[in-house]
């Protein structure tokens, strides 16, 4: 195993309809049971969980890839999970994308630097080959 850097630890109970809890604390919600497409203040889910750490590890990654290109950047990355039947086995499966906008760059740069990104950033390594990850990539500078 590799040199652990960090290592963050949440604890969920109840499943889909429980409580998950991070040891800091920081991190303390009810979990609910999505409702068709719609999105409910009652508490969260797991996909939801999963978009918010990779949006935020996908833009960690860009900016440090664009600064090891000397690209001065502004981003905001919006990552969209979706949980889907997964016809293999009749159970479930992710999918995600991500919504990747980059300013003060060409649309080229960006699309460059966010497939650079995606080699990168240790969530699109984790999910590399498991789950479909499509990339939506808009520059503008």
């Amino acid at each position: 195993m590799s040199e652990v850097m960090f290592t963050s630890k949440a604890t969920a109970k109840g499943g889909r309809e429980g409580h998950v809890k991070s040891v800091s604390g920081v991190l303390d919600h009810n979990l609910v049971m999505p409702k068709g497409n719609n999105a409910t203040t009652e508490g969260t889910n797991p996909e939801e969980l999963f978009a918010a750490g990779y949006a935020a590890c996908f833009d960690g990654a860009l900016n440090l890839i664009a600064s090891n290109a000397d690209k001065e950047i502004e981003s905001d990355i919006t990552a969209e999970v979706s949980l889907m039947k997964d016809q293999s086995d009749d159970g479930f499966k992710l999918g995600v994308t991500l919504q990747v906008n980059i300013q003060g760059v060409t649309q080229e740069d960006a699309e460059e630097l966010a497939h650079k990104a995606h080699d990168f950033c240790p969530y699109s390594k984790a999910t590399r080959n498991n789950i479909d990850v499509s990339l939506n990539v808009t520059g503008r500078e």
